[in-house]
């Protein structure tokens, strides 16, 4: 039992992390100096140091090498899985339009995969779906 719930601490401890991950990516600055670039380094850095997540290394890995990635990945629950997606898809929204697609197409492989993974509906995720197709639709 005890290790049990050691496990789920560590899951919600990178749901926290990951929450303020994305809060800090996500939110406006008031000092324009600072870029998306850096901002897309600073997260791309802490998500690799606190989470222990390649970003590069998933978006450069096809489908399939992208799951078995996300499969073997620490604290993979399916709201962690959504968060992380929800990085991922800020990222796509604020990125160069060459590398855009990828990035969108990798949020809603992510949010695909919580959907397989979780045992609850999302009207917020299905939401977050149809938005990424229909964003690709026009690239």
């Amino acid at each position: 039992m005890g290790q049990e719930d050691y496990l789920l601490l560590e899951i919600a401890k990178i749901g926290i992390m990951l929450r303020a991950i994305l809060n800090k990516f996500t939110r406006n600055e008031e000092n324009l100096a600072i870029t998306n670039e850096k901002r897309f380094e600073e997260t791309k850095e802490m998500l690799l140091n606190e989470a222990n997540f390649d970003l590069d290394k998933f978006i450069l890995s096809g489908e399939q090498d992208s799951t078995d990635y996300l499969s073997r990945l620490k604290g993979n629950s399916p709201e962690n899985m959504e968060l992380l997606a929800d990085i991922v898809f800020k990222i796509g929204l604020l990125d160069k339009p060459g590398e855009k697609r990828t990035y969108l197409q990798k949020a809603l492989q992510l949010y695909e995969f919580c959907n397989l993974t979780g045992k609850t509906y999302s009207i917020e995720r299905e939401s977050k779906i149809r938005t990424i197709k229909n964003i690709l639709e026009k690239y």
